[in-house]
């Protein structure tokens, strides 16, 4: 059994699948056709889940920072990551795609964009035609779902795990739009432990290679720090000075017994879900301490 101080070592995860290396190269190759770029992240590891190699891809071109999954992050910690985005420059939108979706938010954002765009096709004597679009970030960040919400209907498969889209595709979004969908991209070696574990935690990586009793641990000792309340008040906990008993604990209260004894696995899944279903309330697992 674990203890409160086990955690993952340095650079254990090192998930870079074939198709994130292919897609890489092809954005490469493409980047040229692509006017605007919709960079996506977690508000809740808006630090964690930003893929630093995405400068170098996408050279200069006109970039929109997405915020997803707002309904699920601690909004006053979240916004303190806005304007530091926006301070180096970044133009922020902030969405909810599942309960306040508005695809007007992002037109208003980038009609200057486009205009300019359009603008300089004119003075090059060339006549308007649609904006393409390029939507980049790591897995299971939404993107999918911000494609859909785009276009008014499904136009590209979604799910909760890392991995769906595969390849990339181009998608007319409207009259002036279109869009090249991109598979999640992470970098090829996750060498700082913590952004490891916190895209370990939010289904950033395939959950098949992770050790869930470490990421497990890692969500209840960053509760414990971070909400208190809010581990404590799901699961009805006095404290976590022992992992074992908090986690036996955490069984007992789930039901998850086999034969008398706890089942583990079960307790690490059952917090893992809470976690990322927003059963232990809206947080930020990236601290702000610029």
């Amino acid at each position: 059994m674990a203890n409160e101080e086990k955690g993952f070592q340095k650079g254990r995860i090192n998930w870079y699948p074939g198709h994130m290396a292919k897609a890489k190269r092809e954005i490469s190759e493409k980047i040229g056709l692509i006017d605007i770029v919709f960079e996506v992240i977690d508000a809740r590891i808006p630090y964690s889940s930003k893929n630093k190699d995405i400068d170098n891809m996408i050279k200069n071109k006109p970039r929109v920072l997405i915020m997803t999954k707002i309904d699920l992050c601690d909004m006053d910690v979240t916004l303190k990551w806005k304007k530091y985005y926006e301070d180096l420059g970044y133009r922020v939108i902030m969405l909810d795609l599942i309960n306040g979706y508005n695809k007007k938010v992002i037109e208003d954002n980038i009609k200057d964009l486009i205009d300019d765009v359009n603008e300089k096709r004119k003075k090059k004597g060339l006549k308007e035609r649609r904006i393409r679009t390029l939507i980049l970030g790591i897995p299971n960040v939404g993107k999918s779902t911000l494609i859909n919400r785009l276009v008014g209907k499904k136009a590209t498969n979604v799910g909760n795990k890392p991995g769906v889209t595969k390849q990339l595709e181009w998608i007319r979004i409207s009259n002036t739009m279109e869009l090249l969908d991109t598979p999640g991209i992470l970098w090829p070696k996750l060498d700082d432990n913590e952004v490891a574990l916190n895209l370990a935690s939010m289904t950033a990586i395939k959950e098949e290679i992770l050790d869930l009793e470490d990421v497990s641990i890692y969500v209840i000792n960053k509760m414990f720090k971070l909400y208190p309340l809010n581990i404590k008040n799901r699961y009805h906990l006095e404290n976590n000075d022992d992992i074992v008993e908090t986690l036996d604990l955490i069984g007992k209260k789930i039901g998850a017994l086999r034969n008398g004894e706890v089942d583990y696995e079960r307790v690490y899944r059952t917090i893992l879900r809470d976690l990322r279903e927003g059963y232990l309330g809206k947080v930020t697992f990236d601290e702000f301490k610029k």
